[in-house]
């Protein structure tokens, strides 16, 4: 059984020679440790494997020692900018509400700016919303005040706690549970760790994460204004191209009265997207809801909750089976991946689909030999599709369906329209190959596999639907 701990190191030597006794008193195995004084000067991280009675008592050892406090009270930094009129003693005020309130200080900085104005930051420890909110009514009374995102400043304000107020910050912009806080603590650290050791410094690292979590959040309600295009593709059937800020493309074909969805996005855009359907599909809360997933990322089975059929390939419904049993999937097995994924996950509210509502339609038997080979076909009203099977260079299990009659291609992630990414899902697309080290599973073998869907077409104009960005056109001489 493996466990992670979140411990607060007490200020004295030896202290993680104690923790270290603990666990190889009762057998119990350390198989990571992460602890920068630089960024925490607190926190140590232990991922620590044993079986589970002897785990319980590591439990009870450590809270008895005081590396483990389950009743630590909420705490963070807030940072504040107070425009205060530059004149001797004008910060006094403020310093009188501070004390009033029993706030520390952990940062200050100001300088006078030649305009009658000084901008006067201060880092404040704070223990409660209730207090804060409180000071924050009181000091307004005095001068004009704003909280500044303590992520972006690029500067430690108190190191001491800086994982809580990290963490505090992610929960609050998405309106997150409590009982999240400590999945987002271990996989932001363990991101962390891994980048470290690639060289990238520590609060580039937070400052990706907080700024892909600020992008989450910066599009939903009505901020959420997707690009949408209409494609005529035969006599009877039109495909309707949807492209939100962040997350994958949606597509819907309509043909003769019948619907088929390919992908479906984040689940954190689950009420936007309804609305949209519903706008584009008057009939969409009645009608039989069918969809065809090209690869089972996080961003492009967000929804699949909402739908009566879900088409997939074997190895796609396998990955989502580990997804719904509790274990890594296909993705998470991935070292380099698994805490992108799992912070993907926790911010945007995914939950795994039930199995029995995916149909595995196509597979490959035996090893597969080339970068994309054939496994069946897939029809759809006047359309008629190959479905292809990529060897796993973006995902395994990723599939790409060919249409040689209207020559149409639905690509999913292993071909897509970079330069045809609006300027927002440029920006959101930028974090995900940093914190991944790679978005690939083999980016090799994935080169070798948009070649392939290439030499694939036959002679002629072609529309190519990727998982991001707008459709690509591409000639074949």
């Amino acid at each position: 059984m493996k466990k992670t701990y979140i411990t607060t190191m007490p200020d004295h030597f030896g202290a993680f020679l104690i923790a270290s006794e603990c666990f190889s008193s009762l057998g119990i195995n350390i198989t990571r440790v992460s602890y920068n004084k630089a960024i925490d000067s607190q926190t140590l991280f232990i991922d620590a494997e044993g079986d589970e009675e002897a785990l319980l008592k590591a439990d009870a050892k450590l809270t008895e020692l005081g590396y483990l406090n389950s009743e630590q009270k909420e705490k963070s930094i807030v940072l504040l900018e107070f425009l205060l009129v530059d004149k001797p003693g004008s910060v006094k005020d403020v310093l009188d509400v501070i004390r009033q309130y029993g706030l520390n200080i952990s940062y200050i900085s100001s300088e006078e700016n030649g305009t009658g104005y000084q901008p006067f930051k201060m880092g404040l420890f704070v223990e409660s919303e209730e207090q804060f909110l409180a000071f924050l009514a009181d000091v307004q009374d005095i001068c004009d005040v704003k909280v500044i995102d303590y992520n972006s400043s690029e500067k430690s304000f108190d190191n001491s706690i800086f994982y809580q107020s990290f963490v505090f910050g992610l929960m609050c912009r998405l309106g997150l549970s409590k009982s999240l806080q400590e999945s987002l603590l271990v996989n932001s650290n363990k991101i962390m760790q891994m980048l470290d050791e690639k060289g990238l410094p520590p609060y580039k690292t937070f400052e990706s994460i907080s700024r892909f979590a600020e992008l989450l959040a910066k599009y939903r309600g009505d901020a959420f204004a997707p690009r949408i295009s209409t494609h005529k593709i035969a006599e009877n059937t039109e495909i309707i191209l949807i492209e939100p800020p962040c997350g994958s493309n949606t597509t819907i074909l309509k043909s003769r009265g019948e619907v088929l969805f390919i992908d479906c996005g984040y689940a954190l855009y689950r009420e936007e997207m309804i609305t949209l359907f519903r706008k584009i599909l008057p009939d969409f809360d009645k009608m039989k809801k069918r969809i065809f997933i090209t690869h089972a990322d996080v961003d492009h089975c967000g929804l699949l909750s909402l739908f009566d059929e879900i088409y997939a390939s074997k190895k796609t419904k396998e990955c989502l089976n580990l997804e719904y049993e509790g274990k890594n999937d296909f993705r998470e097995q991935n070292p380099l991946h698994r805490p992108y994924i799992s912070i993907c996950k926790t911010l945007t509210g995914y939950k795994p689909v039930e199995p029995s509502r995916v149909q595995a339609l196509w597979d490959i038997y035996g090893e597969q030999e080339k970068p994309l080979e054939s496994m069946g076909f897939f029809d759809f009203s006047e359309m008629h599709f190959e479905v292809f099977q990529g060897k796993g260079g973006h995902l395994a299990g990723e599939t790409v369906l060919i249409d040689y009659q209207h020559h149409i291609v639905f690509s999913g992630d292993i071909y897509i329209n970079v330069h045809g990414l609006t300027g927002e899902q440029a920006e959101y697309n930028q974090y995900a190959p940093v914190l991944m080290t790679c978005v690939d599973t083999d980016p090799l073998l994935c080169a070798m596999e948009r070649n392939a869907i290439v030499q694939n077409l036959d002679a002629g104009e072609w529309k190519i639907f990727g998982g991001h960005g707008m459709k690509k056109d591409y000639t074949v001489s």
